[in-house]
């Protein structure tokens, strides 16, 4: 049987400095800053605070989708209509509604 040394990426006291500033900033600048201080790559010191149960991942911006039907809302309210009397502009590109309810 062999015994094998592990190797030690990060002191406890490194790795406390790191949570601490972490958790006091939780942004990617801050990871980066880590990094550079560290002289480790971004994805290592990602991957060690998670391993600490401290990473928060960047959550993807979900862009809200326009119906038609509330451009054309927003369309009967611009002209003093009711949307009822609009009705047939559901026919029309999303495009062309989107520059008459003056989103463009």
């Amino acid at each position: 049987m062999t015994t094998e040394k592990s190797v030690v990426s990060y002191t406890p006291e490194q790795t406390a400095e790191m949570v601490e500033a972490y958790v006091a900033v939780p942004s990617k600048a801050t990871v980066e800053a880590i990094a550079t201080k560290l002289g480790k790559t971004v994805k290592s010191v990602i991957a060690k605070l998670s391993r600490e149960k401290v990473y928060v991942p960047a959550t993807a911006a979900k862009s809200t989708r326009v119906t038609k039907a509330a451009l054309i809302s927003a369309i009967a309210v611009k002209f003093g209509a009711t949307p009822e009397a609009l009705e047939s502009l559901e026919k029309a590109s999303k495009d062309a509604l989107e520059i008459l309810a003056g989103v463009r």
